[in-house]
């Protein structure tokens, strides 16, 4: 199927879902679904099934994740598998915004139907009305299946919503392709092939892109709207090349302990600046800040958390890294490999889950540790290595410190093995096809 004639069929189908939705102007999702090295890939996402069991038990749920992560079309394609006629309003537009002038008025006309609100975060005001109108659809009997809701800064949505929406909503994050929704392994050195999601990142426009050079411009532009326009946009009064400078100091320190104090003194702004710059990005969900274990009484532990750029590409497009060959030879390439192992694990956690690092004073250290309950604990040292993927002794001792239940080494091979007595090692892959829930 060629772009062109995907392109008329998508159109057709959105049409079809959301037939009260604003014709050429309306923001177009962020396809999935083309033609790719001549196949057609259908990216479906792993969150998809969550989504409708949650639909179908609370009136509202919220779709949480950045910008251009794919959550028009996820939103679609579960329309249309629900077999929903959809209501969809993007409310950046100010067309869809003016319709809820009066949004008591307005939505009561749809009151039969699943409303999609699309950057909800633009219409704060909204949610007192949304109670309102669920527990006015409660009392007719219908229970489930009334809003969905999609955001793009996840603290603030859940800020609003939590004050009006109690008991009646639940969130669930989208974020990039993930190593199981796209197929790719995670290292493809043993045969030459490109670890496209690796280089390109998650994004589904920069990892669809038609070459690395078409996935870098989109990333470099991506990466210039949100500073301009989506920053300003969510009220942070913060100059753009200031935010840039700070981003591209996170990322050179990929995976490292905050230092607050160097980044406060590089961009000559306080330390409680630099705290409330982190915040930004962490609630813009394009930075991840992984606390340290804090439970040890009896050990110096670490008390810094771990910040990674979440995405790989677009840690590499902030370095300047254009392709595979340029980051297999820059010093970021192990701290990069590691964070994007970390986010396809965290992704796949269960919401009771609660991951951290393992780092004593006295050099113990596990780069992620999994706490799924009281008595299960996994430790999880990450290690880009074919030929040696033994770990530190510091993982042993910390292994130890903690009582780990299971001790899990992650590498770029392809076959899974015992280490020893107690210590497996395995690709992603089949660390993520085992299931953590």
């Amino acid at each position: 199927m060629s772009l062109q004639h995907f392109a008329a069929s998508f159109e057709a189908r959105r049409l079809r879902l959301f037939p009260g939705s604003v014709g050429d102007e309306q923001k177009q999702p962020c396809n999935y679904e083309i033609t790719w090295d001549n196949y057609k890939v259908n990216i479906q996402r792993s969150i998809q099934p969550q989504v409708i069991e949650l639909l179908q038990q609370f009136p509202a749920v919220a779709i949480l994740g950045p910008r251009q992560v794919g959550k028009t079309t996820l939103a679609l394609a579960l329309a249309e598998e629900l077999g929903e006629q959809a209501l969809y309003l993007d409310l950046e537009l100010p067309s869809d915004r003016a319709r809820l002038a009066d949004p008591e008025l307005y939505l009561r006309q749809h009151e039969n139907r699943l409303v999609i609100l699309d950057e909800i975060h633009r219409l704060p005001g909204i949610f007192e009305t949304l109670r309102s109108l669920i527990d006015h659809r409660r009392r007719r009997g219908s229970r489930s299946r009334h809003f969905l809701l999609l955001g793009s800064a996840s603290i603030e949505l859940m800020r609003q919503s939590a004050e009006s929406l109690a008991g009646r909503i639940a969130y669930q994050e989208l974020a990039p392709f993930s190593v199981t929704e796209t197929g790719q392994r995670v290292d493809r050195r043993t045969n030459g092939r490109e670890d496209r999601l690796w280089v390109r990142g998650g994004f589904p426009d920069s990892f669809l892109a038609s070459s690395d050079k078409a996935s870098f411009t989109w990333r470099t532009a991506f990466i210039q709207t949100y500073l301009e326009r989506d920053v300003p946009a969510l009220g942070p009064h913060i100059p753009a090349e200031t935010l840039r400078r700070y981003w591209q100091m996170l990322a050179h320190n990929q995976g490292q302990m905050l230092n607050a104090a160097q980044l406060a003194s590089g961009l000559a702004v306080s330390g409680n600046t630099v705290a409330r710059y982190l915040d930004l990005m962490v609630d813009l969900m394009l930075v991840r800040r992984l606390q340290p274990w804090s439970t040890n009484a009896k050990k110096r532990l670490v008390r810094t958390p771990k910040v990674y750029v979440r995405d790989s590409g677009l840690l590499h497009a902030l370095l300047g890294i254009h392709n595979q060959e340029e980051l297999l030879g820059h010093p970021v390439a192990g701290a990069s490999w590691e964070g994007m192992l970390i986010e396809n694990i965290l992704d796949s956690l269960p919401a009771t889950a609660r991951p951290t690092f393992y780092r004593t004073a006295a050099g113990a250290e596990i780069d992620l540790v999994i706490e799924l309950s009281a008595k299960e604990r996994w430790a999880i040292e990450i290690k880009r290595s074919l030929n040696d993927p033994r770990p530190a002794k510091g993982f042993y001792t910390g292994c130890e410190d903690l009582n780990a239940s299971r001790r899990i080494v992650l590498y770029p091979g392809e076959e899974a093995f015992p280490l020893d007595a107690k210590i497996e090692v395995m690709p992603l892959e089949l660390f993520l096809a085992e299931g953590l829930g």
